[in-house]
């Protein structure tokens, strides 16, 4: 093509032809600069290819079907392809209608030197390499003193780069002005090189299947067109009141009007005084239990002589003589206890000193071999993390009872495998309890045995026991009506059975629920005297726990039984108490209290009664 067939328009950024053109026609003003403009069209064509959101813009506007929209419509893009704004990826991959004469020998010539093969697609806001500018180069060009000029928390249009040979999770690369602020000048080069290199390995366009072209009027997607501008204010919050709090009365209803500023804060004051009293008084009252708990304890163990001289040697001589068996509720001394167990308990089972030894090497082999049922063995460790947690004896990583425990455990669960029954949660409290105060040989043949009376036998058989379970249930209510009436009606009112909370307490032998001295003490007296003391344990537990048995709501009294009352648990944390002892310690139960009441229904509790009660409702017993 001649030299005089060149372009001579000239364009700024976002203002379209500039003012000074002379067309040398009746339309001209006079006022232009000497510039010729020549149309032809291989001007047009190069124009346009240097200019492609204006084709794009004229084919979106065009209401009819042109040939070129009918060809974009039909485009059939490459697989891989460059976005990075520059000429090549519009003005070389656009199809040219039939009226359009044939590229150029240079344009053929660039053709011919671009590869086949690339890896890198790049959606990039920087200039090609060729010098060719798009319409977003413009645009930026233009913007670039007010985006200098915006805040620095502005953020700009994201920049993707898309590695095709990586994987898909890995694929795409977006940065925002916000993000790459700080990278710019380090990642600038290297987005140029990959994007210029992209742009060079773009293969020659074809009249047949004409590219994908990148001009605005292809339409993004949202997550790219729209940029997140991710806010980096962080929420502060006051240490102190809310404005709300400190003009809300605290000592009245909501519901009620609202009291004046002065009378409010006097109130406050009075109110704030007696919670300081009663914790003061709270805090002597533990005292005083603590001292005299300590005494008793002290005067249990100055009577260790008589226990040698006089129960050690005979011990059933206890049923004989009131005053030895009087001792013996007052507790048992520690040193004495494991012999003493041992004998209240017997041997009923007539186990032999062996047994412990046999059934554990029947465990372990059923360990090692994966044949131990695997959620048995779950459940068993799911009982032991709950097994006095607060002395932190059979803790799994710390406890140095853990393993006697866990062994005892799998030991007894193969015992009973034999009859066809399994694991019961809650046994590892009774194992627990019995390792504290004896070997695991002495104390697996002791736990066989207490669990073989009738009542735990009960708790913890099979469902063929539950005939005799349901008959225990009627005995309680029969003593629970005659000994507390008052309670006994609020349960039948609000349906609340000896099942509903009953079991949690005798299955563990109130080890969960009741402080471990007080449990101690019991567990004494509950060896010596039997399955009727689990009964009359239990009567004194909800004779302490009267005073709260009378909400209207069935759900607040099942909580309370199960130790969760809500605003008991709010008083043991603002009085810091511990939450992770027997459930009952927010309740105020302790060991003196629990005995005022077992101790005040000696006139009322009569042997008899529990013997006519157990043959009317167990008759083969």
């Amino acid at each position: 093509m001649a030299d005089d067939e060149h372009e001579v328009i000239e364009r700024q950024v976002g203002k379209g032809f500039e003012d000074r053109f002379d067309l040398d026609d009746a339309f001209s003003d006079g006022e232009d600069a000497d510039y010729n403009l020549e149309f032809d069209s291989a001007a047009f064509r190069k124009h346009l290819a240097e200019n492609p959101s204006w084709a794009g813009n004229n084919d979106r506007e065009d209401d009819g079907e042109t040939e070129n929209s009918s060809a974009r419509d039909h485009d059939t893009s490459i697989s891989t392809f460059c976005l990075d704004g520059s000429s090549n990826s519009y003005s070389e991959s656009r199809s040219s209608s039939s009226s359009l004469p044939p590229p150029t020998a240079e344009e053929q010539s660039d053709a011919q030197e671009v590869p086949q093969d690339f890896s890198d697609i790049t959606l990039s806001e920087e200039p090609s390499a060729n010098g060719h500018s798009s319409s977003h180069e413009d645009t930026q060009e233009g913007d670039a003193p007010l985006r200098h000029s915006s805040p620095p928390w502005d953020t700009s249009y994201p920049a993707v780069h898309i590695d095709v040979s990586r994987s898909p999770p890995s694929r795409v690369i977006m940065s925002t002005g916000a993000e790459s602020n700080g990278k710019d000048h380090q990642e600038d080069e290297v987005v140029h090189s990959v994007s210029n290199a992209s742009s060079s390995y773009l293969p020659a366009p074809s009249h047949d299947i004409p590219p994908l072209p990148s001009s605005p009027s292809s339409p993004l997607p949202q997550s790219l067109a729209s940029p997140t501008i991710i806010s980096q204010r962080r929420q502060t919050y006051s240490a102190g009141p809310s404005a709300f709090q400190r003009v809300m009365s605290q000592t009245r209803p909501h519901f009620l009007p609202p009291k004046n500023r002065q009378e409010d804060q006097k109130h406050m004051a009075d109110w704030q005084a007696m919670m300081k009293q009663s914790r003061v008084a709270e805090e002597k009252r533990r005292k005083a239990l603590q001292e005299r708990r300590l005494a008793r304890e002290l005067k249990i163990e100055q009577s260790m002589y008589r226990w040698e001289k006089e129960i050690v040697t005979d011990w059933r001589a206890v049923y004989k003589n009131p005053n030895l068996r009087k001792l013996w509720w007052n507790g048992i001394p520690t040193k004495l206890r494991a012999s003493m167990w041992q004998q209240a308990v017997g041997n009923a089972l007539a186990l032999s000193k062996d047994n412990y030894k046999s059934c554990l090497s029947r465990a372990t082999r059923a360990l090692s071999s994966g044949s131990f049922p695997a959620e048995t063995l779950q459940v068993v460790e799911q009982d032991i993390l709950s097994t006095l947690p607060t002395l932190h004896i059979f803790h799994p990583k710390t406890g140095p009872l853990y393993q006697d425990l866990r062994d005892m455990l799998c030991a007894w669960v193969v015992s009973r495998a034999d009859e066809g029954l399994g694991y019961v949660h809650g046994t590892a409290k009774i194992a627990g309890m019995i390792l504290l105060n004896m070997k695991p040989q002495q104390g697996f043949v002791v736990m066989r045995n207490l669990l073989e009376r009738h009542c735990m036998r009960s708790l913890y058989g099979s469902v063929a026991a539950k005939d005799d379970v349901e008959a225990y249930y009627r005995i309680f209510d029969t003593l629970l009506a005659d000994c507390m009436p008052k309670i006994y009606f609020n349960f039948k009112q609000h349906q609340i059975s000896p099942g509903a909370y009953l079991p949690d307490w005798l299955i563990p032998l109130f080890l969960d629920h009741l402080p471990f001295e007080a449990c101690a003490r019991l567990w004494d007296v509950l060896l010596l005297e039997g399955d009727s003391f689990l009964f009359r344990t239990a009567l004194a537990v909800l004779a302490v726990l009267e005073p709260r048995l009378f909400f209207p709501d069935r759900q607040e009294l099942l909580d309370l039984l199960r130790g969760e009352n809500k605003a008991a648990l709010e008083v043991a944390k603002r009085e810091g108490r511990l939450l992770d002892g027997a459930k009952y310690d927010i309740y105020g139960v302790d060991e003196e209290t629990l005995w005022e009441r077992i101790d005040s229904m000696e006139d009322w509790w009569k042997e008899s009664t529990w013997r006519r009660l157990t043959q009317r409702e167990l008759p083969d017993l």
